[in-house]
């Protein structure tokens, strides 16, 4: 079993000079939630443009009496900066392979689920499937297995996509920037990683074996992708793991880190929640239910506004439709977290349950319904 030391690279990890990491766990570790009264919140709602100060204060307890103030300051900045767009997509799982034993997830190399892997053929055949909805966004995803799932096997997904997708992001397993700038060299635009949490302690212990027991390596992935030439990429905590108020506003500072470093990139948010998985039907966010959920997501959208913000079917559609209202600005449908599932021959074992099942044409509906506009791309090669 690998124990090795979860804050020491692994002989192949490309490493950064940089201190942001400690920046991001120093301003976590500092974060006094409990100390912020109505007063700062309503303060921070006044002010323009928000200083991290501002941001810890929309994510204490004490705003969420203020939580209506929040969504329809949240709903201002949403329509300012993305008018009435709402972007559509799906995720597309190609492997359930992984090397890492994380307890959390139904991935899990411990874990009895049936593994799969699709061919080329197999991949295409989902992509072809996936385009006939009229869907134009696809996002790649595997369990985290450099074995089962190379950097060649995503590459050439990722060629096969473009085929027929103008937009192609990736969810895998982190990688260094040579080995991004494959990825976007064959067709990837985005890259979201989800840190799951910045508590390095709690990180340790629910990361047991496995190349993502490296929180460091981890932390890094999305400038890595962005030094390998991807235009986007998104950040996650996995609300529920840990204090989900501290992991919220890691998780903005690394995100708002980072665009100051590189402006030109493009920064989106995911906002999961933990669902239950095979095999363990017991796996649920502590403390996180949706007052607070949306609470998350105002203040990420309120404190950088020009970010995306996707809100995923760990939601029910009640909840995903008010949030598309008033700040997400990113929905999936049509989802199938197993494997070979989009042209109905799963091969292998989802990661978790969804909440909302709607196709696409049902999410494209119900965003219309609201008054909004369903987008299947907006971004043009030229």
């Amino acid at each position: 079993m690998n124990r090795s030391n979860h804050m020491e690279y692994i002989d192949g990890m490309e490493r950064i000079d940089s201190d942001m990491l400690k920046q991001v766990v120093h301003a976590m570790h500092n974060y006094d939630y409990t100390k912020y009264t109505a007063y700062d919140v309503k303060t921070a709602l006044a002010h323009d443009s928000l200083t991290t100060e501002d941001f810890a204060a929309l994510l204490s307890p004490a705003a969420l009496p203020l939580l209506e103030e929040m969504a329809q300051r949240a709903q201002f900045e949403t329509r300012k900066h993305f008018g009435n767009s709402i972007a559509m997509f799906t995720p597309l799982y190609i492997a359930n392979y992984c090397e890492n034993y994380c307890i959390y997830c139904g991935f899990n190399c411990h874990n009895k689920i049936r593994r799969a892997r699709l061919t080329e053929a197999e991949i295409e055949t989902e992509m072809q499937t996936i385009s006939k909805t009229g869907l134009q966004e696809i996002l790649i995803l595997t369990g985290e297995s450099r074995k089962m799932s190379n950097v060649d096997y995503i590459a050439n997904a990722c060629r096969i996509a473009k085929k027929y997708f103008k937009v192609v992001g990736i969810e895998v397993y982190p990688m260094n920037s040579a080995e991004y700038a494959k990825l976007h060299k064959s067709g990837a635009d985005f890259v979201t990683v989800f840190q799951e949490t910045y508590n390095s302690d709690k990180y340790e212990t629910l990361h047991i074996e496995g190349h993502k027991r490296i929180f460091p390596y981890r932390f890094y992935a999305q400038e890595r992708a962005i030094m390998g030439g991807m235009r986007g990429v998104g950040f996650a905590a996995l609300l529920g793991l840990d204090d989900f108020r501290k992991d919220a506003f890691a998780t903005g500072m690394h995100a708002y880190l980072l665009q100051k470093k590189y402006p030109h990139a493009e920064i989106a948010f995911s906002c999961p929640r933990l669902r239950p998985i095979i095999n363990n039907d017991k796996i649920n966010p502590r403390d996180v239910h949706e007052p607070q959920l949306l609470q998350v997501i105002c203040a990420y959208r309120i404190f950088m506004p020009f970010a995306a913000i996707t809100i995923s079917t760990r939601e029910c559609e009640r909840f995903r439709n008010n949030a598309i209202n008033i700040a997400a600005t990113k929905i999936s449908a049509g989802v199938d977290v197993g494997i070979g599932g989009h042209s109905g021959s799963q091969k292998g074992d989802e990661q978790f349950e969804i909440s909302d099942p709607r196709n696409v044409d049902e999410v494209y509906k119900a965003i219309e319904q609201q008054g909004l506009q369903p987008v299947m791309s907006d971004y043009i090669y030229v």
